[in-house]
């Protein structure tokens, strides 16, 4: 458990930070709003992170992930940026649909609203009725128990799309009263290698932009590769109107993103926001957080996992799972080094070798035929060399297919979403989802969020995972589900089924397939949900703890058959 959660020290009406972005996109907005919440949490007050994102799509749901990352899915469902990802790492408690509104989905309330004659048959503008929807999402995720709500503002300032978000948090500060309310600017303070100079004029301009639109930020935090020396930091201060002591230095830290809270924290950034916001100051206990971070710094060893996707070439794009695998490494005391491999290359002649080497595969989710048969070979390759193996929602049905053709022989065993036509349809739609699926609607509709899985056999490697739990909670994204028509071969053949969601006890016959393992194998377990939406550095999940133990045990297994071998 998060040693680090304290009962809330709650004094007066709840605050709120807003933090912008300039100069240039991509400076870790979301990690550095993730630290400060953190930092706030250590010493003991109530947070909540929200984001507002000024793109037009209602949520990322449909986009691609090559563009924008992965869809990260919150407890009650939301589709969402992968920052929120960071905020629930980070803060180790879950975020809900309220901790994150698009531009897309303020104007569609708008616009809805209108069409029901909610303003009285009024001309709709920007201001008032955009910035006061903004005003009310900021509302939506306050309530009497928090203490600190923070707000990434997405985006840098000077885009035209993000000048409502803007105004909103402008006029919100202004009603709450500025001594409830905290703005952070992050910029970034480039060096120029040929002059051997940090140039301090683009955060300048960054600020100006800022002052243009009525906001003076307290706080000018300061992404750059060259710490500032103190003629540089004065320098900020003066022309940016912030106090010397408000000029934070943030350089790119040497190991982890999680050493991030410890470089704010060694500037008493905590305190003098906390000072700021009128907040009674306490101490900050970052003893479980340090004893972490020592831990990924030095690691007793190291695993190979590789990630099997067709979205490796993005960073991004499977964000969760990379850093759920990393977690899992921090609690075995090693480091995870991760083979990131393109599902197509695996379908191509001697796919087998780039395979060699690993301790372990993970198989993520995704949608869609192509590289989907490089991941079968993946799965294969596992399952027939003793290969730990965990699988994630589509991980998870590929698993199933590929035992129904390798293992049960059967005829073109596939997914209907892959083949329509198939003679053994192993995964197929949800029932849920025909009408859906043939309508069209792919906004928002798949199967989202946290539901209860009843673990079914208690010696499996599965409730081990789990600590012998009677049921858990996952959260989910898919519209396909294994077919229970093939329940009683897939048994008899060694393939467990672990996990069922059972919505009607009385009729077992529509339970869905939630966790799967093979009987006789080292670790081969997939489960269609996605684990890694609920990991965090301080309370890794247990499936990946459990791959990654299995990985280090087969990685020093080999190594003690390899030593035997040549005293032999």
């Amino acid at each position: 458990m998060d040693k680090t959660t304290h009962p809330s020290r709650r004094s007066g009406p709840t605050r709120h930070i807003f933090i912008t972005g300039g100069v240039v996109s991509s400076l870790g907005k979301g990690i550095t709003c993730s630290s400060i919440a953190r930092l706030l949490k250590n010493m003991g007050y109530s947070v909540r992170i929200q984001k507002l994102d000024p793109y037009l799509n209602v949520d990322p749901g449909t986009m691609n992930p090559f563009q924008h990352g992965e869809v990260f899915v919150t407890e009650d469902g939301a589709e969402t940026d992968l920052d929120l990802g960071h905020y629930e790492r980070y803060l180790n408690q879950p975020c809900s649909r309220h901790a994150t509104y698009t531009s897309g989905r303020i104007y569609l309330s708008v616009i809805q609203k209108e069409r029901e004659g909610k303003y009285n048959g009024g001309t709709v503008q920007v201001v008032p009725h955009i910035t006061n929807e903004i005003k009310d999402a900021i509302r939506s995720i306050v309530a009497p128990e928090v203490d600190v709500v923070l707000h990434e503002i997405g985006g840098t300032v000077g885009d035209i799309e993000g000048l409502p978000f803007m105004e909103a948090v402008r006029q919100y500060a202004s009603e709450v009263g500025r001594e409830n309310a905290v703005f952070i600017h992050l910029a970034y303070i480039p060096y120029i290698k040929a002059a051997g100079e940090i140039k301090t004029k683009p955060a300048q301009h960054s600020v100006q932009k800022l002052r243009e639109i009525g906001i003076i930020p307290d706080f000018l935090i300061c992404r750059s590769e060259k710490p500032l020396n103190k003629d540089v930091r004065d320098k900020l201060a003066l022309f940016c109107m912030v106090a010397p002591h408000a000029v934070i230095e943030l350089c790119d830290v040497p190991t982890s993103i999680y050493e991030v809270p410890q470089v704010l924290l060694k500037q008493d950034l905590h305190t003098h926001i906390a000072k700021r916001l009128g907040l009674p100051e306490h101490e900050c206990d970052m003893r479980a957080w340090d004893l972490m971070v020592r831990h990924i710094r030095n690691p007793k060893d190291t695993v190979t996992i590789g990630l099997i996707g067709k979205y490796i070439n993005h960073q991004d794009a499977y964000k969760s799972v990379t850093e759920s695998i990393d977690h899992a490494a921090y609690a075995h005391l090693v480091k995870a080094n991760i083979v990131r491999l393109e599902s197509e290359t695996l379908e191509k002649e001697g796919w087998e070798e780039k395979l060699k080497g690993l301790d372990g595969i993970v198989v993520p989710g995704g949608f869609g035929k192509r590289g989907f048969e490089g991941k079968l070979n993946a799965i294969r390759w596992c399952r027939e060399n003793n290969l730990p193996y965990l699988g994630l929602c589509l991980g998870m049905q590929a698993a199933c297919i590929e035992f129904a053709r390798d293992v049960l022989k059967l005829e073109r065993a596939n997914s209907t979403e892959m083949d329509e036509k198939t003679p053994n349809p192993i995964i197929t739609v949800m029932e849920s989802q025909k009408e859906i699926v043939e309508l069209g609607k792919l906004g928002g509709t798949m199967r989202l969020g946290s539901f209860t899985c009843t673990l079914t056999k208690k010696t499996s490697k599965t409730s081990k995972c789990y600590g012998g739990a009677d049921t858990v909670r996952e959260r989910h994204r898919h519209r396909y589900e294994f077919n229970n028509a093939y329940r009683a071969p897939f048994e008899a053949a060694g393939m467990l089924f672990t996990g069922l969601y059972i919505p009607d006890p009385a009729q077992p016959e529509k339970s869905l397939v939630e966790l799967i393992e093979l009987k006789d194998h080292p670790f081969f377990v997939a489960t269609q949900a996605h684990p890694e939406f609920r990991s965090s550095p301080v309370e890794p999940h247990p499936l990946f703890k459990g791959l990654v133990g299995a990985a280090y045990k087969h990685k020093t297994k080999g190594a003690d058959s390899e030593s035997a071998t040549a005293a032999s």
